[in-house]
This record gives structure tokens, sequence and C-alpha cells, in this order.
């Protein structure tokens, strides 16, 4: 036998003793509030789905039949359809890590460009529409402009946007609202979405379906396309999905112009749901996409949440109004009711956070 030999047949008799066993990974304990963290974590749509559950159970109880009759669940849908659509807006910008403070302004203006042309240029309704469409369209991509090429601030962009864009209305429109007797004469399609039909003893309209079409064709987009996910991924981190190939500012560009084009859509249909235009409605707006948005569960630092949050963000919103109302709470009381569910909506994404840190 070789000297070579022999040292093999000493090392293998060295490992006959060594320890055998294979790796293994500490199993980790989590308690029950630590097992609910990392449920919503994994399930953002989870929380406002709880809370407009537990809304409607409560207020159902305080409220009593009332609330629960099909005239007023019908009546809330109609109520929140616009800021609805809005907060569809609002949450794609939202989903990128950014914020558009200009959603209700480029709303507004669109409406009072497509009514200017139709009622009193004598434009096509649907002309007039598919001008406001491409207007609404450009302005997003004009913040969306400001925001990638010359890096500005998502916030001060749309703070400033929104003053051009308010300043416009109230130019083009002389601050003269468009009256109703107006529309219904020369282009009755513009309150189409006003319209509605009646089921069940429910008051259905057709704004209310359109913002339900809304976010489910988003919640595709998001969901079911590759550029769903470069959403998602700009907004958890920019500068990973630029590593990962992805054209971040192209992505953020095709945001803010689908977000505008979204708001052209809610102002035809607030056309419908007012049943005139006037240039200084839906002021608070903004804020109102905001909270619906915030309290739909989407994380305001971006790339965590549900397009469809937003809806449920909306409805709860609505809930609480209504409900606080036949309750016969002051509109005081419930503005502060509305400003503590924002709150808490905050601090409870802040804890599901703390599960990826």
């Amino acid at each position: 036998m070789t000297e070579t030999a022999r040292k093999g047949q000493a090392f293998e008799q060295g490992l006959e003793a060594s320890d055998r066993r294979v790796a293994q990974f500490e199993t980790v304990t989590r308690g029950p509030v630590e097992r609910l963290q990392h449920l919503l974590h994994g399930n953002p749509t989870l929380v406002p789905v709880i809370v407009l559950v537990a809304a409607i159970a409560v207020f159902g109880i305080v409220a009593g039949g009332r609330f629960f009759s099909a005239l007023n669940l019908s009546l809330i849908l109609q109520q929140v359809s616009i800021i609805g659509i809005l907060a569809a807006a609002q949450a794609l910008i939202v989903l990128t890590a950014g914020i558009d403070l200009s959603v209700a302004a480029i709303m507004v203006l669109m409406s009072v460009i497509a009514g200017n042309l139709a009622v009193y240029m004598g434009v096509p309704p649907v002309l007039a529409l598919v001008v406001a469409f491409a207007g609404g369209a450009a302005a997003g991509l004009a913040n969306g402009f400001l925001i990638t090429k010359i890096k500005l601030p998502p916030f001060i962009t749309t703070l400033g946007t929104w003053s051009i864009f308010f300043s416009l209305n109230l130019w083009l429109s002389g601050a003269q609202s468009i009256r109703s007797q107006d529309i219904d004469k020369a282009a009755p399609l513009l309150k189409f979405w006003g319209e509605g039909f009646a089921f069940a003893g429910a008051k259905i309209t057709y704004g209310s379906l359109l913002m339900i079409a809304v976010f489910l064709g988003l919640w595709y987009l998001l969901n079911k396309t590759a550029w769903g996910r470069h959403v998602h991924a700009v907004g958890d981190d920019k500068e990973a999905a630029e590593l990962a190939g992805i054209r971040a500012d192209r992505v953020l560009l095709s945001v803010y112009g689908l977000a505008g084009f979204i708001c052209a859509i809610a102002a035809w249909a607030s056309i419908g749901r007012v049943g005139s235009i006037s240039p200084q409605s839906f002021y608070e707006g903004n804020l109102q996409s905001i909270t619906a948005v915030v309290v739909g569960g989407i994380s305001l630092f971006g790339g965590r949440g549900s397009i469809l949050g937003a809806l449920f963000g909306a409805l709860i919103v609505g809930v609480f109004q209504s409900g606080l109302r036949l309750a016969n709470v002051d509109v005081l009381w419930q503005v502060f009711a509305i400003g503590w569910l924002i709150i808490v909506a905050v601090a409870i994404d802040q804890w599901i956070r703390k599960v990826s840190q």
C-alpha cells in the first residue's frame, strides 16, 4: 500500500468521528400579535375590509334600519363615486411613492373645457369629451415631466400645478357655472353618468358602476401586466428598479399621464352627479382622495397596497359620513371623526411596515 493510500485511509477514519448532522435553521415562534402583523403585511386590503365591515355593523346598530335600507346604501355609492374615481388616480401615484395635490383641479378644469366646448361653442359632445380626455392626460404628463425631467418633488410640483389649474378654471369659465338647463338643451350626453335605474328599492347610477369599472380595470393592469409590476417596483425602490433594467422615469410618466386621464373620466362623471358645471366644485377633492387612499391601506411610502384598497377607503369614508349623519351627529364632529380615522390608518400602516425592517 502506498504512502498516499495510507494517508487517505487515516483521513477517512478521522471523518467518521465528525458531526454528520445537516444544517438546520432556528425555528422562530411568533406570538399572536406578530402573526397578525405578518398577515396584514401580506394582505394589505384586509385592514380596510375589516374596518368597512365593522363600520357597517356599528352604524347599522346605531342608526337602525334606516342605514341598511337599499336607498341609503345606494346613496352612499353615489356620494363616493366621484371621490372614488379621483382616489383611483391618486392611488396610482401613491403606489410610486408620489402624491398629487392637483387631481381635483384637473377634473374640474376638464369639466369646464368640455362644457364650454359643447354648450357654448357648439362642438359635438363626443368631440368635446375627447378633447377633455386628451387635456387630462396632458395635464398629468405635465406633472410627470416636471417630476422626472426637472427632478422636482411631487408634493411641491402638484401643489404648484393645483394653483395653475384652478386659476385656469376661473379664467375659462369667467367664474360662472354652466346651468343644468343649458347642458340638457345643448349636450345631454355630458350628464349621462348621472342617470341610472331602480333595483330592489335602490337607485343605481351609471356613475357608481363606472367607479367600480375603473377600479377593476386598474386592478387588472397592476396585477396582471408587466407594467403593473414595474409600477410596484418603482414605488418600492426606484434605484433598485433601475438597476434591474426598468426605465423608472418612463413608468412614472405613464402613471401620471394615466392618472390625468382618469381625472378627465371623473370630470365627465361629475357633471352627471352634480347636474351642472361649476369651476369651484369639489374644492376639497384632493384631500378627500388622499384620505380614501390612506384609509384604504395604501402606503404613502409607495410600493405596498392594492388599488382596491382605495375603493374600500372611499366606501369607509362614505359609510362613516352616512352613519354619523343618520345618528344626528353634528357635521363638525363628523369631520373630527374622519380626522382620527386618517391618523389611525397611518399608524396601522407604520406598524405593518415594521415587518420588512
